[in-house]
């Protein structure tokens, strides 16, 4: 049922609601139906011809691994070689004999926050307690950003809330209709932190929120919400404090120590990475957000290659799918279509012609990766 006049003030609840209650529950919810695991077992898209599959950058969120490995075999019903390592952000997953994690560092050089893929055999990890603990505390910081989200929206903090509200044309009704909302999500957060799974502990949380409210208010009010949640979370972003992640130079030094591989996703986020000479494995030239630069960026590593001679481990060339598992669990109507279509191991730019001369220019094909990177995991 719609709001008649959702901007009305006075018809503001202050209170949490039962339906308050009932959307936040929904929204945090890692419940998944047998019915849901059985659509999430069974891919749209089948590749029946593919026997080679590469997937080192995708994050399962909360969908069990053993339907994540059913859905790939499904995809892939010819596979016959394959290196598949999970990436959740600032937490080691394990899959097969392999384990792997997405980690925010900072780099101090050109100031900036870095990510990177960092993989192992999982062998390798019985004694990887620093990592581990390393990876606790990035996990810790990074999910205070929602808190500073919050507060920015609830304090407010008028600076921010007015540049946000510039740069989207959002009135003062939306902004306060924002506002009273949030005001209730952060009273259910810190009323129930205990019990909240991790993943509910992300800046998405908002836009989960909002996105789920769409049955009851108009969804071009929500678009509008949501542009300018969007606008505030990168004022956010842009005030957060990088000091308090470990440096990128002290987790490449950690993962080394383990014999475990480095690998540097989307690189044109952040220029300046492809001049520090980390001592990496190699680097993700496509990925569904990042196409532009991937002839540039395999040019790149092939010229790098060439003036590093054979004195030195190459640097592989990766791409990466970047799925995330959670979009797929979402109601269509509250999906990110793009997001939600991406698929474990579907790398379509591998066998695109173009890219082909530049790969084979540069002695690199998706076996040949899958092959040397697994060696050197396993070496």
């Amino acid at each position: 049922m719609r709001s008649i006049d959702p901007m009305n003030p006075a018809a503001w609840d202050p209170a949490i609601t039962e339906q308050d209650h009932a959307v936040f529950e929904r929204v945090i919810s890692t419940d998944l139906s047998d019915e849901k695991l059985k659509e999430l077992a069974s891919p749209p898209l089948t590749l029946p011809v593919q026997q080679s599959v590469m997937a080192v950058h995708w994050h399962p969120e909360f969908v069990p691994m053993p339907v994540i490995e059913q859905r790939v075999h499904n995809m892939f019903p010819a596979m016959t070689e394959s290196l598949i390592i999970p990436t959740q952000h600032n937490e080691i997953l394990e899959y097969g004999d392999f384990s792997g994690v997405e980690v925010d560092c900072y780099s101090h050089g050109f100031n900036q926050k870095v990510q990177l893929l960092l993989h192992f055999a999982t062998a390798r990890l019985d004694h990887a307690h620093t990592l581990r603990a390393m990876l606790r505390h990035t996990l810790t910081y990074r999910a205070s950003q929602l808190f500073d989200f919050m507060h920015t929206i609830t304090a407010p903090l008028e600076d921010r809330i007015e540049q946000a509200a510039r740069e989207t044309g959002a009135d003062l009704d939306l902004v306060e209709f924002v506002r009273h909302h949030v005001t209730k999500v952060q009273r259910m957060v810190e009323d129930n932190h205990a019990r909240l799974p991790q993943d509910a502990l992300k800046n998405k949380l908002l836009r989960n929120y909002f996105d789920a409210l769409r049955p009851v208010y108009d969804s071009e009010l929500i678009d509008r919400i949501q542009t300018y949640l969007s606008a505030v979370k990168a004022i956010v972003k842009t005030h957060f404090s990088l000091r308090y992640f470990y440096r990128t130079s002290e987790v490449i030094e950690e993962v080394r120590a383990l014999g475990g591989g480095i690998i540097i996703p989307h690189p044109e986020q952040f220029w300046p990475i492809l001049l520090a000479d980390y001592d990496v494995d190699g680097y993700e030239v496509w990925n569904p957000q990042s196409q532009r630069y991937t002839d540039f960026l395999i040019t790149v590593v092939g010229r790098v290659n060439a003036c590093e001679g054979l004195s030195q481990r190459r640097k592989l060339v990766f791409m990466g799918d970047d799925t995330h598992m959670g979009e797929k669990v979402k109601d269509v109507s509250q999906r990110n279509s793009e997001k939600a279509n991406r698929e474990i191991g579907y790398q379509p730019a591998w066998d695109d012609l173009e890219l082909s001369k530049r790969l084979i220019l540069s002695g690199m094909s998706r076996e040949i990766v899958i092959r040397e990177y697994r060696e050197r995991l396993l070496g």
